[in-house]
C-alpha cells in the first residue's frame, strides 16, 4: 500500500473541520469534459499538436488565401505564398502557475524545481524579444505551518519544536491570504520550509520581471515544505477563480486574459482526495482562460508512468488524477518525480510554450 494513506486521512478530517474559504463550491457549474487517453491529439486550422510520455510532435494544418480578379496585378506571389492570417501570438506575455504538494517526501522534488525553473525561464527568454512573466506558487492545501506544531504551541515567544522551527507567536497571526486555498504562497512554514516570509515587492503574491533576484525568490516561494496536503486538483481550481484574481483578491492581477498560462503540477502522489474530477478541473482552467484551451500549457511531475500510461492501481480503485488532468490538454508533458534531472523535461515544456505562444490569439 502507498505510504500516504494515513496522512491523507488526517488531512481530510482536518479540512472537513475548516471554515469554508468561499461561499460556494468551485465545482457547482463546471461541465464535465469527456475522458481522453494519455495520448492527446487536437487539430485546428492553425495546426495540431500531440504528446505522449517523453515525446512531442507538432504538425501544421492547411489553409490558404485567394482573391478575385483585379485590373492591377502586383507581384506579391500567389495566395498560397501568403498563407493564412497569422495569430498575433503571446509576444512573450506568460503567466506561470506552479501547484506544489506539501506532502511527505516532497523536499527533493521542491529542491529540483528550485534548480530547474530559473534555467527554464532563461531558455524561454531567448525565444522572445519581450518576456513579460508572472510566476506564482500555490500549495496543495489551505493550511499554514504544521498542524502538530500549531497544536502544541503554548504561547508567545516559544518556538515550535524542531524540525519546524517557527515562532509560536506567529500561529493565528498570519495574513488571511496565507490560509486561503489557491492564494499565492508567500510565507511557507513547517518542516523543510523557510519559516519566514518571502520578500516580494508591492505586496504581491507572485513574481514579475521586476523581481531583482529571481532564482532566490523562486526558491523561497517554491519551498512550501512537507507538512501538508497534496490536493493539487482542488488547489488549481481555486487558484484560477475570478474571486482570487480580480480586484481585492489575494492573487489580484496574476492571471491575464492576454497572456499564455503555463501550469506545472508537482507531487509524489496522484491526488486521490481532491473534490471533483480531472475533467472538471480541466474545464475550470479552460473557463478561466475564456474558453481557449489552446492558451494553456500543462506540465506535470509525479509518479512514473507505466508503459506510457498514467499510474493506476485497479485493486485499490486508485489512479493518478494529476496525470489524467495534464493529459487532457493539447500542449502537455509529464515526467517522473524520480528523474535525476528535471531539465530535459522542462526543455520539452519550452518547446510546447513556444508552439502554443505562436498560435495564441489574445482575448
Amino acid at each position: 500500500m502507498w505510504p500516504w494513506s494515513r496522512p491523507l486521512l488526517a488531512l481530510s478530517l482536518t479540512l472537513a473541520c475548516q471554515p469554508s474559504q468561499t461561499d460556494t463550491s468551485p465545482f457547482t457549474t463546471a461541465p464535465a469534459s469527456p475522458a481522453t487517453s494519455d495520448s492527446t491529439t487536437t487539430s485546428s486550422s492553425g495546426g495540431s499538436s500531440s504528446t505522449t510520455d517523453g515525446e512531442l510532435s507538432t504538425g501544421s494544418g492547411s489553409g490558404g488565401a485567394s482573391t478575385g480578379g483585379t485590373t492591377l496585378i502586383l507581384d506579391v506571389g500567389s495566395g498560397d505564398d501568403l498563407g493564412p492570417l497569422q495569430p498575433e501570438g503571446c509576444k512573450g506575455k506568460i503567466d506561470f502557475l506552479f501547484v506544489i504538494s506539501r506532502f511527505d517526501f516532497m523536499d527533493a522534488v521542491q529542491a529540483q524545481l528550485a534548480d530547474a525553473v530559473p534555467k527554464f525561464l532563461d531558455t524561454i527568454q531567448t525565444k522572445f524579444a519581450e518576456f513579460d512573466y508572472h510566476i506564482m506558487v500555490v500549495k496543495g492545501d489551505p493550511l499554514w505551518g504544521s498542524l502538530a506544531c500549531n497544536a502544541e504551541c503554548p504561547g508567545p515567544f516559544t518556538d515550535c519544536q524542531a524540525p519546524d522551527e517557527y515562532a509560536c507567536e506567529m500561529v493565528g497571526k498570519v495574513p488571511e491570504c496565507d490560509t486561503t486555498w489557491g492564494a499565492g504562497a508567500v510565507f511557507n512554514a513547517g518542516e523543510n520550509a523557510p519559516n519566514k516570509p518571502c520578500e516580494i515587492a508591492d505586496g504581491r503574491r507572485y513574481l514579475t520581471r521586476e523581481t531583482p533576484d529571481l532564482p532566490e525568490s523562486f526558491a523561497c516561494i517554491a519551498q512550501v515544505g512537507t507538512d501538508g496536503g497534496d490536493l493539487l486538483g482542488e488547489a488549481l481550481v481555486h487558484a484560477v477563480r475570478p474571486e482570487l484574481n480580480g480586484p481585492g483578491g489575494c492573487n489580484e492581477g496574476f492571471l491575464r486574459d492576454d497572456a499564455l498560462l503555463v501550469v506545472t503540477l508537482a507531487s509524489v502522489t496522484g491526488d486521490f482526495s481532491s473534490e471533483g474530477t480531472p475533467a472538471e478541473w480541466a474545464q475550470a482552467v479552460i473557463d478561466a482562460k475564456l474558453g481557449d484551451e489552446g492558451s494553456v500549457v500543462m506540465f506535470g511531475i509525479g509518479p512514473t508512468k507505466i508503459a506510457g500510461e498514467c499510474w493506476s492501481n485497479p485493486d485499490l480503485g486508485q489512479y493518478d488524477r494529476d496525470c489524467d488532468l495534464v493529459s487532457r490538454f493539447q500542449y502537455s508533458h509529464w515526467i517522473s518525480r524520480n528523474d535525476p534531472d528535471y531539465g530535459p523535461g522542462f526543455d520539452i515544456a519550452t518547446d510546447l510554450v513556444e508552439t502554443a505562444c505562436s498560435k495564441f490569439i489574445p482575448q
